[in-house]
């Protein structure tokens, strides 16, 4: 028998196969390329949800900060009210931290007499741009510091400088440095020529190393203004006592200073008087000026605010100043106090 050929398979049939496996790929890919572009987008709208929660959670905290802050200004306007004008922070107060329940968080306020300090923009006198060396703030910062046992040469030589970042020239003191100085550094920087804004700028002045610093930190503040330190000798704790040592240019020693401490009566200095007439201060000379510096009422104050609110954490500082019966605030930053 004769073999018969083989049958041939029709062409189109196949090439319909092939297509319909390309078309099937195709959709495969753009359905996973959708899925991908789907995905991010619910990842970009989940993400912009969120930071709008937060967003609105740290702009509701900030809120209740400053309630906070106008909560603290009024209770010192009741102090003063209540004291006849001489507001002072009564025990439970100084320092300690207050915590109100809020919803969904808490608040916790802090407020500190700010008077007890030395004020590192004493050093200078005059006005923007106009500030020149102060003869006494510089001595009693030379005495504070000495009262803190940093010997007398380094003493006059942190003074100096101090002096220098602040005036308004550029011709430095015999031991300070002014913008020649700095910007020989690595970076270079400039003097401020203003007042201090912080006691945190003292780590940019020349001769203020960590040990000077850490030292001085709690006896200093930068006031927003060049006057004399203003004391309130009724809020001096023993910790204190070298100011009183600062205050009379190194006449009264820390020791006599802080037996005059643990003299004074437990409501306090009636008046100026009884605090001069002390028997650890006879034959302790001042000037007019330095009786100027001391008050038995305060007139800065110091308030931290920190605020928990769904999640959102938030802390604030400010500075209030009592003066004429009434507070205003300072300054404020979004930062704790140190």
């Amino acid at each position: 028998m004769k073999r018969s050929d083989p049958v041939a398979m029709p062409a189109a049939p196949l090439k319909k196969r092939k297509q319909s496996g390309v078309a099937l790929l195709t959709v495969l890919l753009l359905v996973a390329v959708m899925s991908v572009l789907v995905m991010s987008m619910l990842d970009d709208i989940r993400f912009g949800l969120r930071r709008a929660s937060n967003a609105q959670a740290m702009a509701q905290a900030q809120w209740y900060a400053l309630g906070a802050e106008s909560l603290a200004m009024a209770r010192l306007d009741q102090l003063s009210a209540r004291t006849g004008g001489r507001p002072g922070l009564p025990g439970d107060l100084d320092g300690q931290p207050l915590v109100f329940p809020i919803e969904h968080g808490a608040i916790s306020a802090r407020m500190s007499d700010a008077s007890a300090c030395f004020n590192l923009n004493s050093v200078v006198e005059g006005t923007v741009e106009l500030w020149q060396r102060r003869e006494a703030g510089s001595r009693q910062f030379a005495a504070l510091l000495q009262a803190l046992d940093v010997p007398a040469q380094q003493a006059a030589g942190l003074v100096d400088g101090l002096v220098d970042w602040i005036d308004s020239d550029q011709s430095p003191g015999p031991a300070g440095a002014e913008d020649a100085t700095y910007l020989a550094r690595d970076p270079a920087y400039r003097s401020s020529g203003a007042l201090l804004a912080e006691v945190t700028e003292l780590r940019a002045i020349s001769g203020f190393d960590d040990a000077v610093y850490r030292r001085l930190r709690p006896h200093v503040c930068a006031l927003p203004t060049a006057g004399l330190s203003p004391l309130n000798v009724n809020a001096l704790g023993e910790d204190d006592a070298v100011l009183l040592t600062m205050l009379t240019d190194g006449a009264l020693a820390p020791a006599a200073a802080k037996r005059l401490l643990r003299a004074r009566p437990a409501a306090g200095w009636p008046d100026l008087d009884s605090f001069w007439a002390q028997p650890m201060l006879a034959g302790v000379e001042v000037t007019h000026d330095v009786r100027g510096q001391v008050a038995l009422r305060s007139r800065f104050f110091a308030l931290q605010v920190q605020v928990e609110y769904t999640g959102a954490q938030i802390v604030t500082s400010a500075l209030l100043e009592h003066d004429a019966g009434a507070t205003r605030l300072v300054a404020r930053r979004l930062a704790p106090l140190e």
